[in-house]
Order: structure tokens, then sequence, then C-alpha cells
């Protein structure tokens, strides 16, 4: 069964990153939503509600896995043997960044292949930061995240 990795921070996940979650699911048997651990990135989500989120919106999709990883994605390719990595397009702007993780990656892991997928035009232009920023000041956010990722975000700023 062919595999891949599909890593990010998911701070809040979005419709776009269930595009290539159920994209990147059609072309692999086994696709890894493995969010990153970042001790020196404030995110709004905990890493332990951003897992749960995505269980739950991934629930309904074979061959799905979602955990959380700490230190770098090489180690932890190798720690679970997979090789692939999966890594979503919006814009030029992203190819510039991805390309230089991606070769670096493979500088430290030659075996280490990264897969681009384009984003679907309808969230071209949608980052998770956006969503945030849109939440805090209590903009419909209702095109770019599910319902539960809408819940959480009003929950979370109703705190401020």
């Amino acid at each position: 069964m062919k595999q891949a990795i599909y890593p990010g921070s998911f701070d809040p996940i979005t419709n776009g990153h269930l595009d290539i979650i159920q994209r990147a699911a059609r072309l692999f048997g086994e696709i890894h939503i493995s969010v990153i651990y970042n001790p020196d990135k404030t995110s709004l989500f905990t890493l332990e509600e951003r897992l749960d989120l995505i269980t739950r919106l991934t629930a309904d999709m074979p061959g799905v896995v979602v955990e959380g990883f700490k230190g770098l994605l090489i180690d932890y390719a190798a720690q679970k043997s997979v090789y692939t990595i999966i890594r979503g397009l919006r814009a030029v702007s992203d190819f510039d960044y991805e390309f230089q993780m991606a070769l670096t990656n493979r500088q430290l892991c030659p075996q280490l292949d990264t897969v681009f997928l384009m984003t679907d035009v309808r969230y071209a232009y949608l980052s998770s930061s956006l969503v945030k920023q849109v939440a805090r000041f209590g903009g419909d956010v209702s095109t770019f995240v599910p319902e539960l990722v809408q819940t959480a975000l009003k929950e979370k700023f109703s705190h401020e």
C-alpha cells in the first residue's frame, strides 16, 4: 500500500486542507495527517485540540491516520517508514518556500520525495492565518472552514 505524510500545523484546519486530504487519499492508500508541534510557534489551538478536530473531520475517510509529531519531518518519516510528503500549493509564492523545504528534506534524507498538489481554485487565497484573523473580529468564516471548526473558533475568541 502506498503511503504519504501530509504535515502541517493545521491551526486551524481549513476547507483547503480538507480538499488536499481528500485528493491525496485518492492517490495513496494511507495518508498520515501529521500535526506539527512547534514550541517556538504560538498556536491558537493546542496540539490536542487540533488533533481532535482533524480526527473528527476525517473520521469517515478510509486510510486517513491523524497523529502529532515533534522534531524534524525526516526523522518522523523514517520512524514511520513513509517517504512521500504531500504539500498543497496555493500560489507561486508557496512554491518558493515549499521548493526550498523539499530540497532541504531531500538533502537530509535522499529517499524522501515531495508531491505537490495544487489547491482547488476556491481555496487559492485561503490560509489558517486569514481564517483566524477574520474569526477574531467576528467575521463569517463559514465558507473557509467546516462547521466544527467555526464552533471551535467562536469558543476560542469568546474568551478574548
